[in-house]
């Protein structure tokens, strides 16, 4: 149910900065986020996704072959773009979200990673995300997917989920049931006070589990992980599949 005294994130940022060093050889011409599956870029499944959930303004960090990136977000009406140029210097995901606090506003915000796409359930998962946000009892809300039913993963998951939706990152040796599917709610205070300079988004996801105010939103539908060149193939199927 909608937590009415809380107000829906309105703004987001889309993490495109990085290398895409794994999707090699086709990184070698081109950012990640360009990289199709099914005939449609990763960034504009992100960008979609954000526009149907209401979000406003979503920020786009670039670095890897940025002028072609910021050549094609030029080419979208909605939602409204701004970019945060870290050409100078890659900052990881935990620094690139916090290079663009002044342009996300001091609410929380939606971090998507560009590469996570999945196929829908009954309802919009990002919409899902939104209306179970409660701030009185999380800093950061994540969507997770199954690990077990995943296309493309083949890890040992990230998270466990309480009844409740508390999550607790897996042990070395444990295997859990839950992977983070790539986006989340996060709270500024979170990064605000973060080092300068490049660093990890789990900085800010162990800060919420020390506190007990990680939780996770289970994904409805197919989360399909395109982290190599031979994952496309095996999203792409998955996606015609689910469209006949």
């Amino acid at each position: 149910m909608p937590h009415t005294l809380s107000r829906p994130p309105k703004t987001a940022i889309v993490l495109a900065a990085g290398l895409g060093k794994r999707m090699m050889p086709i990184t070698a011409a081109m950012p990640k986020p360009l990289v199709k599956v099914g005939g449609r870029t990763l960034v504009d499944f992100a960008l979609d996704r954000l526009a149907e959930a209401g979000i406003e303004t979503v920020v786009v960090n670039v670095h890897h072959f940025a002028d072609m990136l910021e050549a094609h977000l030029r080419t979208r009406k909605m939602p409204h773009i701004v970019v945060s140029d870290e050409r100078s210097e890659v900052l990881e995901t935990g620094g690139g979200v916090k290079k663009a606090l002044g342009l996300l506003g001091p609410d929380p915000f939606i971090t998507f990673n560009s590469d996570s796409i999945w196929v829908e359930g009954e309802r919009p998962n990002l919409v899902r995300l939104v209306e179970a946000w409660d701030p009185n009892a999380m800093d950061i809300l994540m969507l997770v997917a199954p690990r077990h039913t995943s296309i493309g993963y083949d890890g040992r998951g990230d998270f466990s989920m309480d009844p409740v939706g508390k999550l607790r990152r897996r042990e070395p040796d444990e295997d859990v049931d839950f992977v983070y599917a790539g986006v989340a709610i996060v709270k500024p205070e979170m990064v605000s006070d973060t080092p300068d300079g490049a660093f990890s988004a789990n900085v800010f996801y162990n800060r919420a589990i020390a506190s007990g105010r990680l939780h996770g939103l289970r994904l409805d539908g197919q989360w399909l992980h395109v982290g190599e060149p031979r994952a496309i193939a095996e999203a792409e199927e998955c996606l015609a599949a689910r469209m006949r």
